[in-house]
């Protein structure tokens, strides 16, 4: 188990990560690549990532083993800027960094033959794991980003929401069930048993779409402390209707308000700018603006101005009569493309015993 100490300033501090982390997924999904859980999210993934990757895996597999421990220096805070400004983060890891964290690495298995070489910070072995993260990146998870932001986003409206109702102590209670809050500590399944004190620091929680189940944490407690963990997937929130369904298999509130309205109002459901709304349901800017005011014109929405952009959230109204459709919503468009990942993931299940454990 994973218990994390919170102080008033630690929750003063608490943040939530503003987009997906680009190498904080890369690492995960790696893990995700080489175990046979969650085949409904996972499967199709797996499939069309191994026919693209050229050899990628073996070099990484030296460093991120399919279980425990893997170097911290992998992800870099700037990962949520983005695949470039992570890279060069990485490029730029101080050589007792390297030489700290592959040591540890070392005690627990054994090293790669050129791991000397990276601990020693040579550029050439630096380049060659640049080379092959962005390989597998390009592989493994950029053809699926804007299915993975769109996760992230409405876990992120989720909590914002949360955060906004009840503070930092309902925001850190609304957290998935494998992490518990019990002032002034957070609970959560590990693979390990750790203590992180977090000493007026705060705590970045980072969704990601690659975690599963049990959150991840940096190994050395000096780092900014973040927490990893997993969004919810379709299955958690009600069964998915087949992207290719016919009339007779629609639900009663795609045949009150059409497919695509019904999907905007589930997509509003957690609160969503129109620009959010946009991409996760799959239409133009203008197309979400205006379903938005047909929704706001019959009492299902309303819309605030929210700094730059307006924020739209549903009425009592309009929540009611998503509770009623809610079983059989159809799943976004934004899965409809050929990058499109899994339609729905497992029932929760037990949390696993072995896990990343950092």
């Amino acid at each position: 188990m994973l218990r994390i100490h919170f102080t008033g300033l630690d929750l003063a501090r608490v943040r939530i990560a503003a987009r997906p982390d680009a190498l904080w997924e890369s690492v995960l999904s790696f893990h995700r690549l080489r175990d046979k859980q969650g085949a409904a999210v996972y499967g199709q993934w797996r499939g069309e990532t191994r026919a693209r990757l050229n050899g990628e895996t073996r070099l990484l597999a030296t460093l991120v083993p399919s279980r425990g421990y893997f170097p911290d220096f992998l992800t870099p805070p700037e990962g949520v800027l983005g695949l470039e400004p992570a890279i060069e983060a990485l490029r730029e890891t101080p050589v007792r960094r390297l030489q700290r964290d592959l040591s540890l690495l070392g005690t627990l298995r054994s090293r790669p033959g050129w791991g000397d070489s990276l601990a020693d910070g040579d550029s050439t072995a630096l380049g060659r794991l640049i080379g092959a993260l962005r390989s597998y990146h390009r592989a493994a998870v950029a053809p699926y980003w804007p299915h993975i932001r769109a996760r992230i986003e409405a876990d992120r409206a989720a909590r914002g929401r949360a955060l906004l109702d009840g503070g930092a102590d309902q925001l850190l209670a609304s957290l998935p069930t494998t992490m518990r809050w019990r002032p002034p500590v957070l609970e959560a399944d590990y693979p390990v048993d750790r203590d992180l004190y977090l000493g007026g620091r705060g705590l970045l929680l980072q969704p990601s779409f690659f975690c599963r189940r049990t959150p991840v944490t940096y190994h050395d407690r000096d780092l900014t402390p973040v927490l990893v963990y997993p969004v919810q997937h379709t299955a958690e929130l009600g069964p998915a209707v087949p992207l290719n369904a016919t009339d007779a298999d629609v639900n009663s509130l795609g045949k009150l308000v059409g497919h695509t309205r019904s999907a905007v109002l589930q997509t509003i459901g957690n609160g969503c700018t129109t620009s959010e709304l946009a991409r996760r349901v799959g239409v133009s800017a203008a197309s979400a603006s205006q379903h938005a005011s047909v929704l706001r014109e019959a009492g299902l929405v309303v819309t605030l101005r929210h700094g730059n952009a307006v924020l739209h959230t549903l009425t009592p109204l309009g929540a009611a009569l998503l509770r009623g459709g809610a079983a059989a919503v159809p799943d976004l468009p934004e899965l409809s493309n050929a990058a499109a990942t899994a339609r729905a993931d497992e029932v929760p299940a037990a949390p696993a015993t072995t896990g990343t454990g950092r």
